[in-house]
């Protein structure tokens, strides 16, 4: 028995993808816990090897990211296209997004999309936006979960992070989306409420953007292990940055977190879920927040997820 995962984080450099298969996995593996995972190329070309795991497969699962786009001809996030696309069917989706906000759907995108995406499995999204947007080419069978790294973020695990003001700062700036002057505005006001402050590398280019605009920060190795390990350490720590999964993942570790919105995605996940959240294009009330005392009240939809999960019956295996 098995099932076959195109992993985002493949042939990718950007360590929130490796957040999210992480969160995919671990769901995945409560559901089909006695298959055989197979992991499959995101970004690359959909080659021979894989077409044959996914012929011979009993689910296959796109997990998270923003694989799903207006125009899959212009700008492709998944190693889908017109010559191998025929090959790939029944795909389920696991808290995928959609890359920006963008307006209609080609005819082409339309077709490829209707074509590989299972039509009876419900397809989980991560935000109420894309859900929308498949609705749009009648695509309906899908349901709003949120992302699976946010799915452990229950009632019980936000009281347990801190209100007020932690001793040190974790940042992420992101390289490929500068604002230098509005991200110098960030740094300056974190460097004034925090003495030590450390910064973590989610892709490889960041690091230099990091230095130019915060010197003094203490950077933390681009590794997932790395992270974990400053968030698991006695050190105080709120998590203030522009990188959305490195913020998730501060979450996960009961940390006081702030995002920095720089696109959809946070906003999207602010208006369903009710994250903590300030527009870079606005941040008249950072400072307030860093300075002041709040309570993090996720708002998970557990009655989405439990239906996701529960339409897989696999009591026969079992």
């Amino acid at each position: 028995m098995f099932v076959s995962i195109f992993d985002t984080s493949i042939t990718d450099n950007n360590l929130g993808n490796e957040i999210i298969m992480d969160a995919v996995y671990k769901q995945l593996r409560s559901i089909f816990g006695t298959y055989f995972f197979i992991k499959l190329p995101y970004l690359d070309s959909i080659g021979g090897q894989s077409i044959e795991y996914i012929k011979h497969s009993d689910y296959i699962f796109l997990g998270g990211t923003n694989a799903l786009t207006a125009e899959m001809e212009t700008y492709r996030q998944w190693g889908i296209t017109k010559h191998n696309y025929f090959h790939v069917k029944n795909v389920t989706l696991m808290g995928v997004g959609w890359w920006q906000y963008q307006g209609r759907i080609s005819k082409y995108t339309a077709k490829i999309l209707k074509h590989v995406l299972h039509n009876e499995i419900m397809h989980s999204v991560r935000d109420s936006y894309t859900e929308s947007k498949l609705n749009e080419i009648g695509i309906t069978n899908v349901i709003n979960t949120s992302c699976p790294t946010m799915w452990k973020l229950n009632e019980d695990h936000c009281a347990l992070i801190p209100e007020g003001k932690a001793d040190a700062a974790l940042i992420t700036l992101t390289n490929y989306s500068q604002d230098f002057n509005k991200d110098a505005e960030i740094m300056n006001i974190i460097e004034k409420n925090y003495d030590t402050i450390y910064a973590w590398i989610q892709g490889p280019e960041d690091y230099q953007y990091i230095k130019k605009i915060c010197g003094k920060a203490i950077i933390i190795p681009p590794s997932l292990e790395a992270l974990d390990k400053l968030l698991a350490s006695p050190i105080t720590i709120d998590y203030i940055g522009t990188r959305l999964h490195a913020g998730i993942r501060a979450l996960q570790a009961k940390r006081r977190t702030i995002i920095i919105a720089i696109d959809n995605r946070a906003i999207e996940k602010q208006k369903d879920f009710n994250l903590v959240v300030i527009n870079r294009d606005n941040l008249d009330h950072l400072q307030e927040l860093i300075a002041g005392s709040f309570k993090t009240k996720i708002i998970i939809p557990h009655d989405n997820i439990n239906r996701w999960k529960n339409q897989f019956n696999l009591n026969s295996y079992v």
